[in-house]
């Protein structure tokens, strides 16, 4: 069942959002990308004259309610997003949270309390699942971050809609775009990987290997790479017992007739500090005591103009410690070229959180393709996992 073809009128939508969203000490919402994601499926419910029952998880309470996660410190942002105020329930199952759900009426919003607060919804618990479907005539999952979590509220509640469920304009916004990545790309198709480690990249690494023409690699991971290939990388960040992987993975490119781009410069400290001292350097030649943060001004321009002729490219990871000012004119640069690139008509796909949180962090996010808010469940659905949120609603 397609979301925009069903009729909500009159009905209750029980909709799993993903309103994880990070928090400052004085709880206000510091990113609010994934609210903002779920805003247009809240709408449509209420512009049809249903009514809305909002579920979500925030942080990882370990035993029971916790206050600093409860998702009442949202309700007063999420009522301005929406239009609307929104109705707080103290829990999400209940005798008061049923009838609260009852009494609700067409145009209003009901958002439960942390789902999490009760251990039975990471166990994918049917007795809570069915008291969380009880309260609604149909279930929408809107949640990509949490689709590859076998949960009561993203899984095992579809059971109990056998007709009535289906994907918000999110998860059929990342599926889209994500098939259009994967199985209909236009080439040349590149794909950008950084980030730390190799080891949690390896999976993606082969799957695209038979999709890409370029892979681009910076990051951390970069290092290992460096050093598998005799270089000298000081204090830089390497996986020892992955030097063979690397050497594997540029095998497997050549096989496949794939050009892997690896940095030929970065930029060194002498200490993980933005206030450390910091100069460029070889990338196969850094000094003992110095470590690499981030691609040199070389390796950003060459990837640049990859990018740039390219008409599909998928972004995963930065090429740097970007949090830090000294170390993020790689990341910036990357993110300059996929917007010159989707100017030019190219289709850009951004994932991964750090990559997701550069490009919000350089205000480009409306000026690519598409933002992922998935992460894990991104890279879990490239590498061809099947993903449980997404198999209870497509069968």
């Amino acid at each position: 069942m397609k979301f925009d073809e069903f009729n909500f009128k009159g009905l209750k939508a029980i909709i799993r959002v993903d309103f994880n969203v990070p928090l400052n000490s004085n709880f206000e919402i510091t990113d609010d990308t994934r609210i903002r994601a779920a805003i247009p499926t809240i709408k449509k419910v209420l512009n049809d004259g249903g009514s809305v029952i909002l579920m979500s998880h925030l942080g990882r309470p370990k035993s029971g309610p916790e206050d600093k996660f409860s998702l009442r410190h949202i309700v007063d942002h999420l009522s301005k997003s929406i239009g609307t105020p929104v109705i707080f329930a103290k829990d999400s199952i209940g005798e008061e949270t049923s009838s609260m759900a009852a009494n609700l009426k067409p145009g209003e919003v009901l958002l439960l309390e942390n789902l999490r607060f009760h251990a039975q919804e990471t166990k994918g618990d049917e007795g809570f699942a069915k008291q969380l479907a009880n309260l609604a005539d149909v279930y929408v999952n809107d949640a990509f971050g949490t689709a590859h979590r076998a949960h009561a509220s993203t899984t095992i509640i579809a059971n109990f809609f056998p007709e009535n469920k289906m994907f918000g304009y999110v998860i059929e916004g990342e599926l889209d775009s994500i098939d259009k990545v994967l199985h209909d790309a236009k080439g040349p198709f590149t794909a950008i990987l950084g980030g730390a480690k190799v080891s949690t990249k390896i999976t993606i690494i082969e799957t695209l290997l038979d999709k890409v023409d370029h892979l681009i690699v910076g990051g951390g991971m970069m290092f290992t790479f460096a050093k598998a290939l005799g270089g000298n990388v000081g204090s830089s960040m390497v996986e020892e017992d992955k030097l063979e992987m690397a050497l594997n993975i540029l095998d497997a490119a050549k096989k496949n007739k794939v050009q892997i781009h690896l940095p030929v410069d970065t930029i060194v400290a002498d200490k993980f500090d933005n206030d450390a001292n910091f100069k460029m350097s070889d990338v196969h030649n850094i000094e003992e005591g110095w470590m690499g943060l981030d691609i040199g001004e070389k390796s950003a321009e060459a990837f640049a103009q990859i990018i740039k002729q390219s008409n599909t490219i998928l972004w995963n990871g930065p090429m740097g410690v970007f949090e830090m000012s000294n170390f993020e004119a790689g990341t910036k640069a990357v993110a300059n070229a996929l917007v010159e690139a989707t100017k030019k008509g190219a289709f850009t796909l951004i994932g991964g959180g750090d990559s997701v949180a550069a490009i919000n962090k350089y205000d480009m996010a409306d000026k690519v393709s598409y933002v992922s808010t998935g992460g894990g469940a991104l890279l879990e659905y490239i590498e061809g996992k099947e993903l449980p949120g997404i198999k209870a609603i497509r069968g």
